[in-house]
């Protein structure tokens, strides 16, 4: 029997029905959410099915995730839609100084089940103010969690897994994903643990480390890479906080060689964190030093020649990974 093939907007409309339905306490609110079903289509269905359990609000992200904030301490779990990853930055005091902070100030007798739905990434020329990839800004704060999946069955069940977590969670979604198709798992008790890297192809001359639309390139870059005889192996790391740190180190023990893969920009990037774990945890394994490929630190233009140039491609990988293994 053939597997069931859906696209990443599917997959998380499913996860958000499936989680609805099992619990009275989830929710979603947002702006401009109930006529579209989503800006990408990402809530299709459940406005007709939940239709008191999806709420539009004000254009105010300080408002949206304060009472995000609110909800999960009154014992609700809330989705809260950001439309746009870039405007976090309107709620930012609402998520790393409240959100980030309360279940620590109270010695872990509040819990704070909340997913903050973050679209990002660029791509689809929407310019400086529509095109960032911020994960790194909450990687570094102490009591977010991090996830960023790529493929489908990534998406759904990341996102149960999420909703069903007890703490903040920042869930990162590439706006160039949504059309992304794969197998999907239809049992609504499919749940990927966060913190659980995917080996999403086996090699031994090389390891990808990547996350989100990193994943794709990477994947590009493979058939490549073997017609140059280097057999590459590709980590999606799925979720960066909590990070799967032994998946990382048993590959970098196989290949002894590593690539960190993101569209974020290089500077500050969630790769110079990766690079210093892995500095730390392996690097007596390590035949050469530990590349990175990200985007260019200028944000993002509007010109489509330009955000091609700015943001990272195959050949960069190609290039990077011929760099370390023809040394």
């Amino acid at each position: 029997m053939p597997k069931r093939i859906i696209n990443c907007s599917a997959a998380l409309a499913e996860a958000l029905h499936e989680e609805m339905r099992r619990d009275d306490t989830v929710f979603i609110l947002g702006e401009d959410l109930v006529a579209h079903g989503g800006i990408f289509g990402q809530f299709k269905g459940i406005p007709e099915n939940f239709p008191e359990r999806i709420l539009d609000t004000p254009i105010s992200e300080t408002c949206i995730a304060g009472c995000g904030v609110g909800a999960a301490l009154a014992g609700m779990r809330p989705v809260v839609d950001f439309h746009f990853s870039d405007f976090v930055t309107c709620g930012m005091d609402e998520l790393c100084n409240q959100a980030a902070k309360i279940r620590y100030m109270s010695g872990g007798q509040v819990k704070l089940p909340v997913v903050f739905w973050c679209p990002d990434g660029a791509g689809l020329r929407g310019a400086a103010h529509h095109s960032q990839s911020l994960e790194a800004w909450f990687v570094h704060t102490p009591g977010l969690k991090v996830v960023v999946p790529s493929e489908p069955a990534d998406v759904k069940g990341l996102m149960k897994a999420s909703i069903r977590d007890d703490d903040p969670v920042m869930f990162f979604q590439h706006k160039r994903l949504f059309a992304k198709q794969g197998p999907v798992p239809e049992d609504p008790e499919f749940i990927i643990p966060l913190g659980k890297a995917a080996v999403k192809r086996k090699g031994k001359d090389i390891s990808l480390l990547t996350y989100g639309i990193g994943f794709y390139l990477c994947k590009e870059a493979v058939g490549e890479l073997a017609n140059l005889n280097i057999d590459a192996e590709i980590i999606d790391l799925r979720s960066l906080k909590p990070i799967d740190m032994i998946t990382v180190a048993d590959s970098i023990r196989k290949t002894h060689r590593a690539v960190i893969v993101h569209e974020a920009c290089l500077t500050g990037g969630f790769g110079a964190e990766l690079v210093a774990r892995i500095q730390t945890e392996v690097f007596d394994y390590l035949d050469a030093p530990v590349s990175r490929v990200a985007a260019r630190d200028v944000p993002i233009p509007f010109s489509p020649p330009m955000e091609d140039f700015v943001l990272p491609g195959v050949s960069n990988i190609i290039e990077a990974a011929k760099a370390i293994c023809y040394r």
